[in-house]
């Protein structure tokens, strides 16, 4: 009789079956109804992994399936361009008082391992945990960081990116007991109050403006330093070349000074030899020798040469007489005929 029931059981059991697949980024996680052929009622920890079929009873049998490829949280203020089909970007207030809405991506994924537990405790579905678990807590974790920010900060690109450095790490710890993986949070267009944003800009085209000037007068300082370095040096140019002029003139009035002083020495030398050379003629000629020698040139002057004595004095015929003797004796005693007048 029990052989007859566990048969018929069978029979019922198969009747019913039906087919359940998974595509290849999908997991399956089954739920049994009651506990025949399971290891208990209600979700199996068993996971079915991508690209398979497998058949179940359907009446006894609930079949799901979760994602797990790269999820996107779009929220933004178009209509057309985020997960809904209204306004959803974040509304916050910087730390100085500014309201501020901006469009955020949150960029996640199921883990695998974790989707019973996600199916037992959140949903039925990827999009159902995405409603009920990843978007309330993306919507409220990452606006308490942006609120942190002053109106400053959210024009500045690299604390936007901090800030979304800091979102992402609190909400991967958020979520990361439930099996969600946060890789990403994505700050996009940020938009303020329209009286604000003219005051924003006006105050950025005054920064502008001011590092232009400040630009301009930078350049103009080292355009200054550039002419007074060029200036300097067009000086020391001068200066070096006025130096080597004046060194030049120098060597010249040396070279000019030493020549006229070797040309007076020399001159001076021959003055002084020749004078030294008259006084040893002098010398020479004062003794026995030097009037022989006077007499033999006077003697040699009038040799050849005919005497005549012209009668001197008033009438008469005197002679004048003329002695040899003492013309002799006056050239002795006479400079021009000793050669003293030299």
């Amino acid at each position: 009789m029990n052989r007859l029931l566990r048969t018929l059981a069978l029979l019922l059991l198969a009747s019913g079956c039906v087919s359940q697949s998974t595509d290849e980024t999908q997991v399956g996680v089954l739920v049994c109804k009651i506990g025949l052929g399971c290891a208990h009622q209600g979700v199996q920890e068993d996971i079915y992994p991508p690209g398979s079929t497998n058949f179940f009873a359907a009446w006894i049998r609930d079949w799901y399936v979760f994602d797990t490829k790269v999820q996107n949280l779009e929220m933004s203020a178009k209509t057309t361009g985020g997960d809904r089909a209204e306004r959803d970007d974040l509304q916050f207030k910087t730390t100085d008082g500014s309201d501020v809405s901006m469009d955020v991506t949150v960029v996640w994924v199921i883990d695998a391992k974790s989707a019973p537990s996600l199916l037992e405790n959140v949903g039925k579905d990827t999009e159902e945990i995405k409603e009920k678990l990843v978007r309330p807590m993306a919507r409220t974790l990452v606006r308490d960081v942006l609120n942190r920010l002053d109106s400053e900060s959210i024009y500045n690109a690299d604390k936007r990116f901090q800030g979304a450095e800091d979102a992402q790490k609190q909400l991967a710890t958020a979520l990361s007991p439930y099996g969600i993986i946060v890789s990403q949070v994505i700050l996009h267009e940020h938009r303020f109050p329209t009286e604000y944003e003219k005051i924003i800009h006006d105050r950025k085209l005054a920064e502008q403006r001011a590092e232009q000037l400040k630009s301009e007068a930078e350049a103009a300082t080292q355009e200054a330093l550039r002419d007074l370095e060029g200036a300097r040096g067009k000086v020391a140019s001068d200066l070096a070349q006025a130096q080597g002029q004046l060194n030049r003139a120098k060597l010249e009035a040396d070279a000019r000074y030493y020549q006229s002083q070797q040309e007076a020495e020399a001159i001076l030398a021959e003055r002084a030899a020749k004078s030294q050379a008259i006084a040893k003629r002098n010398e020479a000629l004062k003794g026995s020798g030097g009037r022989a020698m006077v007499k033999l040139r006077i003697a040699d002057a009038l040799s050849g040469k005919k005497i005549v004595l012209v009668p001197g004095g008033g009438g008469g015929g005197s002679l004048q007489r003329l002695d040899v003797n003492k013309l002799m004796e006056w050239a002795l005693t006479t400079p021009e005929a000793t050669g003293g007048g030299q």
